[in-house]
């Protein structure tokens, strides 16, 4: 494992400690809109990764969510870029069910390369690198790689679907692949490692689906493992754009598989498109 492998998944572990810390205990919720809470666990995971990264790499901008814009406004000129998510699935952290994550992901050009994800409440890990490989971490640190394995026909396929922004779209377009089982997962990073270690087959957002902090770690993982990952059209996810949402939806599952969901997708999102 490279070396930066190896030190994004060390400060996430440091970050662990930070948003447990705040798990057992009694916590304050803020909102920094309507239905997008934050707490104290989000802060202090995003100033820990944000100053371990700056130490180790000071020329690399560092996008994270919980960071005041005006320090990574200029990241779009630089080669390589962080992306972070200090806590993902604020949601299911306030509502204690264990569905959250700690992302890192590593842009290199246009694409993003690394990833980082650690469950600390479920005690899971999972990385990759494209070129070479993702990897699941068990409690004992055995390592297992991951493979997408052959994709099922459409109409046998398991779906991971958002547990806490259902809307009538994503109810349609669940019904309008015509997949075989929905799990619902409350975490971006959470829905990706169970596409890259073969839990399920197909994550699928028809719109909204967070910031490119939500999608850079586990589309890191899941390019690593052999899958595809893009937006509901099919596209490359554009991480220089000039916004950062992810306001095109996502899908990602096995080559072969997903293109077979991308038009199912077209066929219904196209009478609706601007």
């Amino acid at each position: 494992m490279s070396n930066l492998n190896e030190n994004l998944l060390r400060i996430a572990a440091e970050a662990a400690v930070e948003v447990m810390d705040v798990y057992g205990r009694h916590f304050e919720v803020d909102f920094k809109g309507p239905e997008d809470p934050v707490t104290e666990a989000d802060r202090r995971a995003n100033d820990l990764i944000c100053k371990r990264l700056g130490e180790l790499y000071p020329d690399i901008p560092v996008v994270a969510e919980e960071s005041p814009e005006e320090l990574w406004s200029h990241y779009r000129a630089s080669k390589r870029v962080f992306f972070v998510d200090p806590v993902d699935g604020t949601r299911e952290f306030v509502a204690r069910n264990g569905e959250f994550v700690i992302m890192i992901g590593l842009l290199d050009g246009d694409v993003p390369t690394h990833g980082v994800l650690h469950a600390p409440a479920l005690r899971q890990r999972w990385y990759g690198e494209v070129g070479a490989g993702a990897f699941e971490i068990a409690e004992n640190e055995s390592r297992r790689a991951l493979v997408l394995p052959p994709p099922p026909l459409l109409a046998e396929a398991r779906v991971v679907s958002s547990r806490s922004h259902r809307s009538s779209l994503l109810e349609r377009a669940l019904a309008h692949v015509g997949a075989q089982e929905i799990l619902p997962i409350g975490s971006a990073g959470l829905k990706g490692a169970a596409i890259a270690r073969g839990a399920a087959d197909i994550y699928l957002a028809p719109e909204q689906a967070g910031c490119r902090w939500d999608s850079c770690a586990p589309e890191a993982i899941i390019r690593a493992a052999g899958g595809l990952y893009t937006d509901a059209w099919g596209q490359r996810l554009d991480y220089r754009a000039a916004r950062l949402q992810n306001d095109r939806g996502i899908v990602a599952a096995a080559p072969g598989l997903h293109e077979a969901v991308v038009e199912r997708m077209k066929s219904l999102l196209a009478p609706s498109r601007p």
